[in-house]
């Protein structure tokens, strides 16, 4: 807007040649101007009604296409556009002649927002498929896994340390009302554990819930009494802003989120009131992806050491149990009855059964043998003996 507001106040005293009349052109800006913003005003209504719908019929924690920068682009540039139409039109009106460069750029600006419209719907039209949708989820998902576990399951930390006892920390404690964690700064407290040389141990990971007065930390050795913070040592401060609350789970630092969303896709799709296991099924396809690319990944990253070697921070992070705990558990419920997404079940297990390395399979096995039972109580083999022919032999 203030990009817009320069130009529209500047351009029109270059003396560009040809040169037209102005009154004209004021006219043709004005009705540029507010035709822009219009229009802007009537798609980002209808999408209103895309984020509803794909919020009621995958799952209300979805907010890929709200939280898209080009959401917020496209508007922000059909403000500009707007405010250079105006500020341009006023500009002129007590002008005789005005160069042919205002109504040109005001058009090719016209022209970009309507591309920008453009793309905003098609992102729009792809978030409420199930297809795009999935696939978005997965690859948002696969990026932060890539972020967070780097090393191959078996390759160790060689400076990794037990977790101290939660008595002997000093508890820091979340002053505020109750928010979602959706980051930490790590960083910033190795940097206030090193100064201070002490050791912080967070309660919460990424996506887990700060509840006011319970503790979010406690902060172990270095200069710190056992039961005491004085006020020369580390502020509380210091710790708390290194800390991002939010209103929900994002997929910044959290990679349990994408198979939580998949997860609820999938129970969607089972529920009575949908009744579509075929939704299931393709949100199985993309939970297995992500199981076969967790199995052999080392999941215990949680700490963190200086540029000494000496370890400052330890964040709680989820192990493979809550992996598999959450991206099937709930399905497997919600599926007893249901012969087609039992087996897609069961396809998965022995996929990534057998992908997977020998101390990550036991919780796998336990849910294979529950989901085999399932099936064989919804599909029983008929006892019934084999109808014999009627005819007799030659």
């Amino acid at each position: 807007m203030t990009v817009g507001l320069g130009a529209g106040l500047l351009l029109p005293h270059v003396a560009l040649h040809p040169m037209i009349g102005a009154e004209r052109t004021a006219e043709l800006l004005f009705a540029l101007g507010f035709g822009v913003i219009g229009l802007v005003s009537i798609i980002f209504s209808l999408l209103f009604l895309v984020v509803q719908w794909a919020a009621t019929t995958f799952t209300p924690r979805l907010g890929l296409f709200r939280d898209d920068p080009l959401v917020w682009r496209t508007f922000a540039f059909s403000l500009g556009v707007f405010v250079f139409c105006i500020a341009a039109g006023l500009s002129i009106v007590s002008r005789t002649k005005v160069s042919i460069a205002v109504p040109v750029i005001a058009m090719i600006l016209a022209l970009a927002t309507l591309a920008f419209m453009y793309t905003l719907q098609s992102r729009a039209f792809a978030s409420i498929q199930l297809g795009p949708c999935l696939h978005a989820i997965s690859s948002r998902t696969r990026h932060v896994v890539n972020t967070v576990y780097v090393r191959p399951l078996g390759d160790e930390d060689p400076a990794r340390s037990s977790l101290p006892a939660e008595a002997d920390g000093h508890p820091v404690i979340w002053p505020h009302h109750g928010a979602v964690l959706c980051g930490i700064d790590v960083p910033t407290l190795v940097e206030v554990a090193r100064t201070h040389d002490c050791l912080i141990v967070l309660c919460q990971a990424p996506g887990q819930l700060l509840v006011r007065n319970r503790p979010v930390a406690r902060i172990h050795a270095g200069t710190l009494p056992p039961d005491a913070l004085p006020p020369d040592a580390l502020s509380p401060d210091a710790l708390l802003a290194a800390l991002a609350p939010g209103v929900e789970r994002t997929f910044d630092q959290d990679p349990e989120i994408g198979m939580r969303l998949l997860a609820d896709i999938a129970l969607r799709g089972l529920s009575p009131a949908i009744n579509d296991p075929a939704t299931a099924v393709q949100a199985l396809d993309h939970i297995e992806d992500l199981l076969l690319l967790l199995a052999d990944r080392e999941l215990d990253v949680g700490q963190v050491h200086d540029a000494d070697g000496t370890l400052r921070v330890m964040v709680p992070g989820p192990d493979w149990d809550r992996y598999v705990r959450t991206a099937l558990d709930d399905v497997i419920n919600s599926a007893q009855t249901v012969p087609l997404a039992l087996h897609r079940i069961r396809l998965l297990l022995q996929h990534v059964l057998d992908a997977g390395p020998e101390t990550r399979r036991p919780q796998l096995r336990e849910r294979l043998t529950r989901v085999e039972q399932l099936i064989a109580r919804c599909l029983p083999v008929s006892s019934a003996p084999t109808p014999v022919a009627d005819t007799e032999p030659m």
